[in-house]
């Protein structure tokens, strides 16, 4: 194993079976990037359906290496709460940004291109991009 330190991806869902199911895939595709920390923040403290400020703070300092997190979410709610620990200043590890992304294919494309070892702007601009992927 490397020393390389990878981008942090935080997904965030309303649903903690999707956000695992999406981190799942997402490593599947990127060949397992077991070096690419991932990390699922789905639900609420007590299992339901929503969004938690402290499972999200939790996820993104577990997989903060200094390189910076990604944070994709899935809708509403879970773009909010990020936005307010952001605000925050001080409830996510520095260099932590939210990304304007589809969330499964943007998951896929921020772990493909973490992977890679590439950088925080790199991972962003590649989720992002997953806008564009046309399927017809």
């Amino acid at each position: 194993m490397s020393d390389e330190r990878h981008v942090g991806i935080v997904l965030v869902s309303h649903s903690a079976e999707v956000a695992e199911s999406v981190a799942g895939l997402a490593k599947a595709l990127a060949g397992g990037a077991t070096e690419v920390p991932v990390a699922a923040a789905g639900g609420t403290e007590g299992g339901g359906f929503g969004t938690s400020a402290e499972l999200i703070s939790a996820a993104a300092a577990a997989v903060d290496q200094g390189a910076g997190v990604a944070v994709l979410t899935d809708l509403g709610s879970a773009v909010l709460t990020v936005k307010a620990l952001l605000a925050e200043g001080d409830e996510l590890p520095a260099d932590t940004r939210l990304v304007d992304a589809p969330f499964v294919e943007g998951a896929v494309a921020a772990v493909v291109t973490a992977v890679t070892g590439a950088d925080l702007d790199a991972v962003v601009a590649a989720a992002s991009e997953a806008y564009a992927y046309r399927k017809v």
